[in-house]
């Protein structure tokens, strides 16, 4: 979280900067530089990835849409079932944010990626943060 989220990254430099530097160094220590030939087309992907779609439907997705809805209509928490259980939390507008960011690069894709995208996705949940909206 401390590398790309600003509220724990701010309490990190308050707290410890010396986290924030150790996690910016840490960030690639691979020494490798991926090429196209390193990456799975979304056919090749093993069902493992969908088992994880399922999870990031069932516990992430309500989260994030519920704080970006709550945070469209300036309210300061928002308020969703998660797992059969009630969770309320504070927004975060960032998370809204990257929501929106994402369906913005969703939708440019063109008819052929974005069909791919959503055989991938479906039935996992995921599908909800999708949208046209």
């Amino acid at each position: 979280m401390v590398g790309f989220d600003p509220t724990p990254r701010a309490i990190a430099h308050e707290v410890s900067p010396r986290t924030v530097a150790w996690v910016n160094l840490m960030c690639d220590q691979s020494g490798l530089e991926p090429t196209e030939q390193d990456w799975l087309s979304l056919a090749q992907q093993p069902e493992s990835l969908r088992s994880l779609m399922k999870e990031i439907g069932r516990m992430y997705a309500p989260a994030q849409l519920a704080n970006a809805r709550d945070v469209r209509v300036g309210d300061k928490t928002w308020t969703a079932e998660i797992d059969g259980t009630l969770w309320t939390q504070r927004t975060f507008p960032y998370q809204a944010k990257c929501l929106r960011w994402t369906n913005e690069r969703y939708q440019a894709l063109n008819a052929s990626d974005r069909a791919s995208v959503d055989t991938l996705l479906e039935s996992t949940g995921v599908e909800a943060m999708l949208s046209s909206d």
